[in-house]
């Protein structure tokens, strides 16, 4: 792999504009808020994490690669192995965000690695976001991807059991029309998450694949629910894949008065781990 020709991507930018409309707030809402609460409209403050669906990859279909995603090469490095994933992340959260209003996305590649891991070689990309709405600066977040190549068989990552105890327990379920809608309100076309035959013959993969971005959202929504507002401090990381029909647990345990330790499991082991902080520097 030419790791010359990747690490020139670093330092590349690029911006957006765009935001979220009160109708695809509704939509939000049906998919993801309580049926018992009425949808954010117009001005109402924006749910946290809902900024990942403001700024649509509105890519044309002939600029689509196998896999749903766009072509690399553009803003994203040429890396020549075929499995994405969003591995994690983190968010510090400034202003909020409202429906309706104008956002600028300002994004830049802070760095290109490549590792040789167990099942081969790997490429990590982060990159720096920065959501601005109309009062200024919003949300400064760092974005984790790693690409793999994909296996002749389905290999799963080493299990870790889910806590023995916590302070919040509850459970969601991960139908297949969870996932379809929620790989349209993002504008998503990433075929592990709706498209079976793919999912199974091509990335080897046992089901459709749970969005890690879904499962970070899920547990923002905990954390804000049971803090009462939304943290300062958000950050998360994939352990484990997660598949459509599986009962999504969700655990957090209360370090101290303003952090909250979580994860995301099923069968008993964890598929996502985060941490939530309500106050100090991070």
């Amino acid at each position: 792999m030419d790791q010359v020709n990747l690490t020139a991507w670093e330092g590349r930018t690029d911006t957006q504009r765009g935001g979220v409309s009160e109708q695809l707030a509704a939509q939000l809402h049906a998919t993801l808020g309580n049926p018992r609460d009425a949808a954010p409209v117009q001005g109402d403050v924006l749910p946290a994490l809902w900024h990942w669906c403001a700024f649509p990859p509105a890519t044309p279909m002939s600029e689509l690669g196998a896999d749903g995603h766009p072509y690399l090469g553009g803003f994203l490095p040429p890396v020549r192995l075929d499995r994405r994933m969003w591995a994690g992340g983190a968010l510090q959260f400034g202003a909020p965000l409202r429906v309706g209003e104008r956002l600028e996305k300002r994004s830049s590649i802070r760095s290109v690695l490549e590792k040789a891991g167990a099942a081969g070689p790997m490429v990590f990309v982060t990159v720096d976001h920065a959501i601005y709405g109309e009062s200024g600066l919003a949300i400064s977040e760092r974005q984790d991807i790693v690409y793999l190549a994909i296996p002749d068989s389905y290999t799963p990552p080493k299990k870790r059991a889910m806590p023995s105890s916590s302070d919040v327990h509850t459970t969601r379920s991960t139908s297949e029309t969870l996932l379809m809608r929620y790989s349209a309100v993002t504008f998503n076309a990433h075929r592990i998450h709706y498209d079976l035959p793919y999912t199974l013959n091509v990335e080897h993969y046992p089901g459709l694949v749970v969005h890690g971005p879904l499962q970070a959202t899920l547990l923002m929504q905990t954390a804000t629910a049971h803090k009462g507002r939304m943290p300062h401090h958000f950050d998360f990381r994939g352990v484990h894949p997660m598949f459509a029909g599986e009962t999504l647990e969700i655990m957090a345990t209360q370090d101290d008065p303003e952090t909250l330790s979580m994860v995301t499991g099923t069968g008993g082991h964890q598929c996502m781990q985060a941490t939530a902080i309500w106050e100090g520097t991070v």
